[in-house]
């Protein structure tokens, strides 16, 4: 059986206190795993064909349009034909547990591919060589086809339910993103709306409409006051009494004030209190 070196904690007691050091020890070694040492070749040899494919490619439609533009334009028009279809591809696997969003670059691949190989035919049947212009379209349909292949066999294979289950796990993370910037919007909005009242209103002016005057600054925060408190008086009186986190203010204002205070208008308060 063969055997490797591997390291190991083992207790060791110096003066009655043990304590783990690292030893080194022969362990079995683990089988080869020539499934995937087959899986990376495979890999490796779609690799190599991919970029033959796209060097074949770009100097073939290259040599075309360079016919009509500068070399440098031509060769850097031609690589897209190539570069397109292998991004379709590569978007084809990130969507690989959901076949509705893979529809899309899946079709969208072949027809990128089915454009590159029309434009290597059309350099060899104008450069008088129609059967060369074949078979290097070909070599773009072979290496796509290689991965093709190499992508599905490492694509897991679900059920119905089960896929359900990760669009409804996706949907919800996507719903949580998008409040993202909608939450951004909304504050971006209520400061637009704030700071265009406190312009027009004037810099002197009480951004309370009541009026009410405010309580004794002594008064029990976490008493209510006998009479209706506005939202500026119970910022005062949560301030006053040594309150000064916004959310915890916030929380003393939905208590005694109004329940549905913005934490945006507790804020601006706070700002003018302080």
């Amino acid at each position: 059986m063969k055997t490797r070196t591997a390291t190991q904690l083992v207790p060791h007691t110096i003066d009655g206190k043990t304590r783990l050091v690292p030893v080194e020890v022969d362990a079995p070694a683990p089988p080869r795993d020539w499934d995937h040492l087959i899986l990376t070749g495979v890999t490796g040899i779609a690799a190599l064909v991919l970029t033959a494919s796209v060097v074949w490619s770009t100097a073939s439609i290259g040599d075309l349009l360079a016919r009509a533009v500068i070399e440098p334009a031509a060769y850097g028009a031609a690589i897209v034909f190539d570069l397109a279809w292998i991004a379709c591809m590569a978007v084809e696997w990130l969507a690989r547990y959901d076949d509705d969003r893979a529809a899309l670059p899946r079709r969208a691949g072949h027809v990128m591919l089915l454009l590159a190989m029309l434009a290597v035919g059309a350099h060899g049947k104008v450069a008088g060589y129609w059967e060369i212009g074949l078979i290097g379209a070909a070599v773009s349909a072979l290496a796509k086809g290689l991965w093709t292949v190499v992508l599905r066999h490492q694509t897991p294979p679900l059920d119905a339910r089960t896929r359900a289950w990760i669009q409804g796990e996706l949907a919800d993370a996507g719903a949580s993103l998008a409040l993202i910037p909608v939450r951004r919007q909304l504050q971006r909005a209520e400061a637009q709306v704030a700071a265009e009242r406190a312009a027009i209103a004037g810099p002197d002016s009480d951004p309370d409409p009541s009026g009410q005057p405010t309580d004794d600054p002594d008064a029990d925060p976490d008493a209510a006051p006998a009479g209706p408190m506005t939202i500026k008086d119970a910022v005062r009186t949560a301030l006053d009494s040594g309150i000064r986190e916004p959310d915890r203010v916030l929380k003393y204002v939905h208590k005694v004030a109004d329940a549905n205070a913005k934490q945006a208008t507790v804020e601006r308060y706070i700002r003018l209190a302080g």
